[in-house]
């Protein structure tokens, strides 16, 4: 039994041996660049290399999904600061634009106080207007403690608003130009040639933004475009303040006078600051 035992070790050895030395001839054989891959070689080299993408596609998947989503998170993160940039802009724009249209009003104001270096004036600011009256009234920001009075006439750049209302110590009510139940016509005189025409204002169309002057018995041509302004006739308004042009002219019911359809010069949904004027002599 000890001899046996000790002729299996040995044999052992020398398998073990001639296998090493084998896989050496088969690796040192696979070193040679230039040779020919045997059939074998060739199908278990075919067999590792589609294990090797069988394994590894899934992993290239998962790394490749991964990265993806990185990329979108950054780029979501950059599209955010963009649109939050892109608000900020939009709300600078806006406030430029804001103080653009502001600047032009007052300055527009400013050249207005210069053409009526002849009469008193105070300027203001609208504080409140009524949507339910829109057309109506407007609340302005001086009153009795800034001499201010019932029935002075109020202006802006642009022409002819209306007249003080109502009066408090620190803010007034102006009754717009613009009313529609306009219970006090106005005398405007219209220009032709050398000299004018005469009318009242009658009612105002806020939908075309026009005055309806009637009463004009003169029987003379009234061209497109005349200027319109008030004639300075009672103790409201001074002469000349700036109502409109004539956009068309047509006669009365009775055939008897014409009638003008005057376009208003002011913008009656955009008011912010107005002038009140009043007689030198008042």
């Amino acid at each position: 039994m000890y001899k046996k035992k000790e002729f299996d070790k040995r044999y052992l050895i020398i398998i073990f041996v001639f296998v090493i030395a084998l896989l050496l001839v088969i690796v040192s054989v696979a070193l040679k660049k230039d040779r020919n891959l045997n059939p074998v070689e060739k199908a278990l080299k075919d067999s590792g290399t589609f294990i090797v993408n069988v394994v590894s596609s899934p992993v290239n998947l998962v790394k490749n999904l991964v990265k993806d989503s990185r990329e979108k998170k950054d780029l979501y993160k950059k599209y955010k600061k963009l649109k939050e940039k892109e608000e900020q802009i939009d709300s600078i724009i806006a406030e430029i634009d804001n103080l653009k249209d502001e600047r032009d009003k007052l300055k527009k104001e400013l050249e207005l106080n210069a053409v009526l270096s002849d009469k008193v004036y105070k300027n203001a600011t609208i504080i409140n207007r009524n949507i339910d009256y829109w057309y109506d009234e407007i609340t302005i920001d001086k009153g009795s403690k800034d001499g201010i009075k019932k029935n002075m006439a109020v202006v802006n750049y642009d022409g002819l608003i209306g007249t003080i209302s109502k009066v408090s110590n620190h803010v007034s009510t102006v009754k717009l130009l613009a009313n529609e139940n306009m219970s006090d016509k106005i005398s405007v005189k219209i220009k032709v040639n050398n000299g004018y025409v005469y009318g009242l204002i009658s009612k105002y169309e806020s939908k075309k933004n026009s005055y309806t002057v009637e009463g004009i018995s003169e029987n003379v041509e009234i061209s497109e475009g005349a200027e319109v302004v008030t004639t300075g006739m009672g103790d409201i308004y001074t002469s000349g303040l700036f109502i409109g042009t004539v956009s068309k002219v047509t006669t009365d019911n009775f055939d008897l006078s014409k009638v003008a359809v005057v376009k208003a010069s002011v913008d009656f949904n955009n008011l912010d600051y107005v002038t009140i004027l009043k007689r030198k002599d008042s």
